[in-house]
């Protein structure tokens, strides 16, 4: 009852915070709509897996995707970490967290990469698709079809324009990172994405729903990845069942 208070309490709350200093102190628009973590936690612990998979993977000059941007955490991070020679691209569907990101964005450094917020959904084919604002955090947001218990039922449907990562292969440079967080949605999305494999294997993290985990891991095997569980990656565990943050490391 406290938890659902503070959801509805804080829900248009907006406030400008900063990463660590290993990211340049960058600072970051965020709101508790994404998260309380955001209300409470210090920078550092909102998500120290998230920011420990940017510390090994993201390096000078490279080119990230963040699909499912959400505040930007992982975007702003990586853009720190990447440098001017850098770029990023942000794909976020809800607008609300999207001017959000744009704020932010302005506010980099010079020495940070530059910061493209794409206002579009990531799904199996190119149109338009029904997507849900979930009553609790925006962090759950999810296109029609999937979703998860933790978005507390839907707030508010909205309709918006989605691409597939083969689009985004032929119109964007090739990811070197490429983070992915669809609640639910993963294998919808790597059904269309054999043209951005072959053309790059990036490295991939990806949150995986139990229902996806067989087809996404299939998918990444075929194009020979080596899949560890990314929570548990001091033990090196191999991705078994379940849902889990996969990350995918490309074999040579």
């Amino acid at each position: 009852m406290i938890r659902s208070f503070l959801e509805n309490a804080t829900r248009g709350w907006k406030f400008r915070r900063r990463l660590p200093r290993e990211y340049g102190s960058a600072p970051i628009w965020i709101t508790p709509a994404g998260g309380l973590k955001y209300l409470v936690q210090n920078m550092r612990n909102i998500d120290p897996m998230l920011l420990s998979f940017c510390d090994q993977y993201v390096k000078p000059g490279a080119v990230v995707w963040d699909i499912g941007g959400d505040v930007g955490l992982f975007s702003i991070a990586s853009a720190a970490l990447a440098g001017a020679t850098g770029k990023v691209f942000s794909c976020e569907p809800d607008v609300w967290l999207v001017q959000l990101l744009r704020k932010s964005a302005l506010l980099q450094s010079a020495t940070s990469a530059p910061i493209d917020i794409l206002p579009i959904g990531v799904a199996g084919s190119l149109g338009l698709n029904r997507f849900a604002l979930a009553k609790r955090s925006r962090a759950s947001n999810f296109l029609q079809g999937y979703g998860s218990t933790m978005a507390g039922g839907v707030r508010e449907w909205t309709t918006i324009f989605c691409v597939t990562m083969n689009w985004m292969s032929d119109n964007l440079p090739l990811p070197d990172v490429l983070k992915i967080d669809v609640e639910g949605a993963e294998a919808e999305l790597f059904g269309a994405a054999d043209e951005l494999f072959v053309k790059k294997r990036p490295v991939v993290l990806v949150e995986v729903n139990a229902g996806s985990l067989d087809f996404v891991s299939k998918f990444l095997l075929r194009y020979r990845y080596r899949l560890l569980d990314a929570d548990r990656l001091d033990n090196d565990v191999s991705v078994q069942a379940g849902t889990v943050n996969v990350l995918a490391l490309p074999v040579d």
